[in-house]
């Protein structure tokens, strides 16, 4: 019954930008920090951003700080990542999740959330 699903991606220019959306259903979304991750072909999971329950607290990847913003909206049980100025390096499968059972910072796989979404795939090229 948990389900995340994830919409917004596409293929944009570099300097663009993107809206990431994840709709959650099946478990109490406001009693729950959320995550976006990211896959780029050929790479590893990355951490790249986090937001506690009522969205007070926000962490973001180093490479995406500046440039990317996550929110939440608890009545509609929705995230957001808006994705600015977009370079070829954010090209990734992007993943919203919840319940790490690693730290931030750590290496991971899917398999370490307690659930995540299909993905919904970024390309940044000219």
């Amino acid at each position: 019954q948990v389900q995340l699903v994830e919409s917004g991606g596409g293929l944009v220019q570099p300097g663009g930008s993107l809206r990431l959306s994840c709709v959650a259903s099946g478990f109490f979304f406001s009693d729950h920090w959320m995550y976006w991750v990211r896959q780029a072909p050929g790479k590893g999971l990355e951490w790249v951003s986090l937001i506690t329950h009522e969205g007070r607290s926000k962490v973001y990847e180093d490479s995406v700080l500046g440039r990317f913003t996550v929110s939440r909206d608890n009545t509609k049980n929705t995230l957001y990542l808006q994705m600015n100025n977009l370079t070829s390096e954010d090209t990734a499968v992007y993943y919203c999740a919840k319940d790490p059972t690693k730290g931030w910072g750590f290496k991971l796989t899917l398999a370490d959330f307690g659930a995540w979404g299909q993905g919904t795939r970024v390309t940044v090229s000219p």
